[in-house]
């Protein structure tokens, strides 16, 4: 792959609680996935978050999550797929709203937390969720898990997809995320997290929280924003990235 798309979770801030360091990590990032208020965010700051994107030329994206702002939506709900259809729905036009204020097109939806790890795994909860995603607009890209369930629904609901890849987070055997409650789960040292990306996006292999190597898909490379390190690992993933031949740019 010669060209690859580095995003970041951003706009997770709330009232007057500030989480992650948008205004540093955007300048090194392509994408962004902007909380619409429902795991985190809420109206001021997606549309400071919107602002702050079109400022430095980066994509954006919605990042709708569960009604879970107290558990940062990584809490599992049990909901049907007509519901997680009509939750996506309604935080992607909040979202979309903000966009359009600021003369911008959305470029991608990226689920959540719980909401992206169940979808990447059940069918019909991935397939609500695009479905409502096709019927907001057919243009908009499905970013998920790579390999997962996900991208498969998107494609049978006509979307384009984009797969992607953590280079801070551990991978299990099967290519799913380990559980962050796991020791290992989350990559801290930037050195271990540079390697796997340029590992990833250049061989498209990740090896596993196990020590076995596993075949990924990497259209584009996700850093959370609520990462201690997430300054200086965007930073130096795309250095890296671009010192290895490859054109860090988003896939819209």
């Amino acid at each position: 792959m010669s060209t690859v798309d580095l995003n970041c979770d951003l706009g997770e801030s709330f009232g007057a609680y500030t989480i992650g360091m948008d205004e540093a990590v955007i300048p090194f990032v392509t994408s962004v996935n902007v909380a619409c208020g429902w795991h985190a965010g809420d109206p001021l700051i997606m549309d400071r978050t919107v602002a702050l994107a079109k400022k430095h030329g980066v994509a954006v994206g919605a990042h709708p999550g569960f009604p879970d702002l107290m558990g940062f939506g990584r809490r599992p709900m049990t909901v049907t797929p007509q519901e997680a259809g009509a939750y996506v729905k309604y935080q992607v036009g909040a979202l979309q709203a903000f966009a359009q204020g600021h003369g911008l097109a959305l470029q991608h939806v990226k689920p959540h937390g719980a909401l992206y790890n169940m979808a990447a795994k059940d069918e019909g909860l991935a397939i609500g969720i695009c479905e409502a995603i096709a019927s907001v607009d057919k243009n908009l890209i499905l970013m998920g898990l790579a390999g997962s369930v996900m991208l498969e629904a998107a494609k049978k609901a006509g979307l384009k997809t984009a797969s992607e890849v953590f280079a801070d987070r551990a991978y299990n055997d099967d290519g799913s995320l380990v559980n962050r409650k796991l020791p290992g789960a989350v990559i801290h040292d930037p050195e271990i997290a540079v390697q796997r990306a340029v590992k990833m996006a250049k061989e498209g292999k990740v090896i596993s929280i196990n020590g076995k190597e596993i075949s990924i898909t990497a259209d584009s490379i996700c850093v959370h924003g609520d990462n201690a390190q997430a300054v200086e690992l965007v930073k130096s993933i795309r250095q890296a990235l671009e010192a290895n031949g490859l054109t860090v740019k988003n896939f819209g």
